[in-house]
């Protein structure tokens, strides 16, 4: 069976650094693998709009926003499928026939479902969306028959609601649907990555994070008033490592090539922390330390993004033609799941042809 990723983002805002370590640098290194057949990068507008619905400009306006750092972060429309799953309908027509495969009891005890609701704040006033947007993600996922879909731990529960969905419909009808694979990220740092405030979850609407598109005044900034130890108060004191958003990040980010870079007087990160739990070795320079790797990681990802906001119409025209490529993949699979489910009435000649000997029998 050919190797397949489906994966995306919605489009509430520009992407951050918990993006790109949580995913947008792991698909980079597949595409370029030689490993998977066909690579699928969607925008999730649809699904965006579930808790969105109000404010559809904000929606629409972080498209680009996505797109641009899509192809900063060197996702290659050539090697890549980017499309936005507004524009392929037929995602929407899958989605209709799954939503008969699931319970509504189902849903509700699908953990990372149950999360999010209470996140937004929807206790009783639950959009349908929203609610049923797990299948929605099933119709994405098995549109493009994606073999593999990388994803941060807490989404493996919307996996697992796409392999039921997969196996109840393979079981009822005929064996069309792939069911697809988890791929989380080996760095256990990179699956959730916190603010820089320390908080668990890094969010726009929490000022805690730091983009792919800022400039490196802001980088600097925001790393040096990054949260790190409470209780380390004097450069003598000894430190602590866990809830420390520093050592988080340099989890994340450091290689050794950086220690002989920017600190040659560590022969790695262990030694460095180390250190840091032993007292004698200050915030502010494990901050510096910090910020000359996130400069050097994300100086490549700013300039390239500088020369695509050059020609946002060629940008568009990206999106505009992987948009028509998903669509005819998508319009295969529905044509074979409507045959599988038998209500591909005016393709089925040998329907057409019973039916008329029925009524036609006994003249």
């Amino acid at each position: 069976m050919d190797k397949i990723i489906l994966t995306g983002d919605r489009p509430t805002g520009k992407l951050h650094i918990g993006h790109y370590v949580g995913s947008l640098r792991r698909r980079v290194e597949l595409q370029n693998s030689g490993e998977y057949k066909k690579t699928y990068i969607m925008i999730a507008d649809a699904q965006a709009l579930t808790d969105n619905i109000e404010n559809p400009e904000k929606v629409r306006e972080n498209i680009i926003e996505v797109a641009l750092d899509y192809l900063s972060c060197g996702l290659d429309p050539a090697k890549a499928t980017l499309f936005i799953q507004s524009q392929i309908p037929e995602l929407c027509e899958l989605t209709f026939y799954y939503m008969d495969l699931v319970t509504v009891a189902r849903l509700q005890r699908n953990p990372t479902v149950k999360s999010e609701i209470q996140m937004r704040n929807f206790e009783a006033s639950i959009p349908v969306g929203f609610f049923t947007y797990p299948i929605s993600q099933a119709s994405d996922i098995t549109a493009f028959k994606a073999t593999t879909v990388p994803v941060g731990e807490d989404q493996l529960p919307m996996i697992e609601q796409t392999r039921e969905i997969v196996h109840k419909f393979n079981t009822v009808y005929a064996p069309v649907l792939v069911e697809p694979a988890a791929l989380i990220p080996e760095n256990e740092a990179c699956q959730r990555l916190p603010g820089t405030d320390g908080k668990a979850k890094m969010s726009k609407s929490l000022g805690n994070c730091i983009y792919l598109s800022d400039s490196a005044d802001e980088v600097h900034t925001k790393i040096m008033s990054m949260y790190t130890d409470p209780l380390h108060l004097q450069v003598s004191d000894p430190g602590h490592l866990e809830g420390n958003t520093v050592f988080t990040y340099l989890d994340a980010f450091c290689r050794p090539e950086h220690f002989e870079r920017y600190l040659p007087e560590y022969p790695s990160l262990d030694e460095l922390k180390a250190h840091y739990q032993r007292g004698g070795l200050g915030d502010v320079k494990v901050k510096k330390f910090l910020e000359k790797i996130m400069q050097e990681t994300l100086e490549p990802i700013r300039a390239r993004r500088k020369e695509l906001e050059k020609d946002i119409p060629a940008v568009y025209e990206i999106l505009k033609k992987g948009s028509e490529t998903a669509r005819e993949t998508a319009a295969q699979t529905l044509s074979e799941v409507k045959s599988a489910m038998r209500i591909n009435y005016f393709e089925d000649q040998e329907l057409i042809q019973r039916q008329s000997e029925k009524y036609n029998s006994g003249n």
